[in-house]
């Protein structure tokens, strides 16, 4: 009797844990190991760097500075807003991840936040910046700053940007001072920077940017931090 007790008790307790382990599968988020994010092109760094102090503004006008960066996982995209095709289609990549987030874990969609940084002050007004990111996402903040302000911030998160003189506006006849200062457009690195809650530059994302690669890795950082 006691032999047939025993085995019944083994019996609910292996199948216990077998309905344990599919719950845990089903509801587990999922993540990617350090191989397959690096096959995807996310590099992570081995110790997250932190950032001095900068100071920016965002598109409604406020200050922007470290500070903003904490409390939060940060999605950094540097562009401009004239740029006619990598920034468009990497900030309309992390528009589908905000999207995503938001129609899954609220939480997790409340720890992440979507930033284009304008590297072209001069002609990316805060209203033109910022009807410019929150079309990707009404959630998103545009950021910018003179260059030399610019620079403090990019210099740490290993971001370059140049001035490139387009062209055509240099065989022109007599080219306005006006239109010369107004002819040219931007390099600039593609890469999607990420910041931790910390505060600190954590890794970065290459191109072509994959929105399934970037919610996997965002929801990996996260439950590991």
């Amino acid at each position: 009797m006691s032999t047939i007790k025993s085995t019944v008790l083994l019996c609910f307790v292996f199948i216990s844990i077998v309905l344990v382990m599919f719950v845990i599968s089903v509801i587990r988020v999922p993540q990617l190991s350090a191989e397959e994010m690096r096959s995807k092109g996310v590099f992570i760094l081995p110790r997250p760097r932190d950032i001095a102090e900068f100071e920016l503004r965002d598109h409604t006008g406020a200050a922007f500075d470290r500070a903003n960066f904490e409390g939060r996982w940060s999605f950094v995209f540097f562009g401009f807003v004239s740029c006619p095709d990598v920034c468009p289609t990497s900030m309309a990549v992390l528009g589908t991840v905000d999207r995503q987030l938001q129609s899954g874990d609220s939480e997790l969609a409340d720890q992440f936040q979507g930033i284009l940084v304008s590297v072209d002050p001069e002609r990316d007004s805060l209203e033109a910046l910022g009807a410019y990111a929150t079309a990707f996402s009404p959630r998103f903040l545009g950021v910018t700053g003179s260059r030399e302000d610019l620079v403090e911030l990019t210099t740490q998160v290993n971001v370059a940007f140049a001035k490139v003189p387009l062209a055509e506006a240099l065989t022109q006849e007599a080219p306005s001072p006006e239109a010369l200062a107004d002819a040219y457009t931007l390099d600039h690195t593609g890469n999607i920077v990420i910041i931790n809650p910390r505060g600190h530059y954590h890794g970065f994302i290459k191109l072509p940017h994959n929105p399934e690669t970037i919610r996997l890795t965002y929801q990996t950082l996260a439950a590991q931090f």
